[in-house]
């Protein structure tokens, strides 16, 4: 075989072989873009009109320094503790007490009065027996059972709890941010209301781990996990719970050390507990998060707060 016969054919072999190279390449850069797509598509329900953790806010690892106890911290709860309203809604009994809220800058609030809060959230069954409404139906990532009421709008949650007031004769409303984080808390001052680690969330908590990313995409049925200390269940996690406050994130900087309800007006309002789509650093017991009032989502619900007399 003549010199240029070999030449011409290695041309026609290094030609060959970089359109190979060129369709391989292709072909991959399809799979990649395909996977992108398909893995956006299963993205779960994160929206754009989703619940906001802010991470600028009491996102440091450094919980406070304990304050002087009060008689009622550290209590276990009793058998009276608990009570059952007309609905079927289990209440806590949550005394009044001080408490260091926050861990970026920690401050005292006390609570002056005690009150009974939710056991649980409210349930679908609970929010259709007082509301006569479903608005998690037809919806995506619902199980349908003693499951959380989501697609719940700050104002269908106020609206909820007048209607209770209204069948009981009792006060219902939303907790306040400092109420929420007190009951969270239970006179711990640890990260979460059981300790400083997240290897003993799951026992407490649905989150992102054990939920979204096992497949199960939807809040789970209320009390499965372990309760806080006072014998609250799910507020770690499972759904995040609207707060009756208005969202601002420099107001506890010069809020009121005694009950205090939040600024008198702003654009969101308040979360708190995150939830199962959440990671770990959003079910702390004080980690902020916010929402518009008229946004519904999957992975937002509520519990009660009833005054005592």
């Amino acid at each position: 075989m003549s010199d240029i016969s070999m030449k011409t054919e290695k041309a026609g072999s290094k030609s060959r072989m970089a359109k190979v190279l060129a369709a391989i390449c292709i072909v991959g850069l399809i799979t990649i873009v395909s996977i992108g797509v398909f893995l956006k598509k299963d993205d779960g329900p994160r929206k754009d009109d989703g619940p906001r953790v802010d991470k600028q806010q009491d996102n440091t690892t450094k919980e406070p320094e304990p304050i002087e106890p009060d008689k009622e911290r550290n209590r276990q709860p009793k058998a009276d503790d608990v009570v059952t309203n007309s609905i079927g809604m289990k209440l806590v009994s949550i005394p009044a007490g001080s408490f260091m809220m926050g861990s970026n800058r920690p401050h005292e609030v006390r609570i002056s009065k005690g009150f009974w809060m939710g056991q649980t959230e409210v349930t679908q069954g609970q929010y259709k027996s007082v509301m006569n409404a479903e608005p998690w139906s037809g919806q995506v990532y619902v199980q349908e059972a003693n499951n959380p009421a989501i697609y719940v709008t700050w104002n269908d949650a106020v609206e909820f709890c007048k209607k209770l007031s209204q069948q009981t004769g009792e006060t219902y409303r939303l907790p306040t941010e400092a109420e929420w984080e007190y009951a969270c808390r239970a006179g711990t001052t640890t990260r979460f209301s059981f300790g400083d680690s997240d290897s003993s969330l799951g026992d407490y908590a649905w989150r992102r781990s054990n939920a979204f990313e096992g497949g199960r995409k939807y809040a789970h049925s209320v009390g499965q996990k372990r309760p806080n200390p006072w014998g609250l269940y799910d507020i770690h996690g499972n759904v995040f719970e609207w707060c009756s406050d208005w969202y601002d994130k420099d107001y506890y900087s010069n809020s009121p050390s005694v009950d205090p309800n939040g600024p008198s007006s702003g654009e969101a309002r308040s979360l708190r507990g995150g939830s199962w789509l959440s990671y770990e650093y959003a079910l702390r017991c004080s980690c902020r998060s916010l929402l518009d009032p008229d946004a519904r989502n999957d992975v937002v619900g509520f519990r009660v707060v009833l005054s005592q007399s």
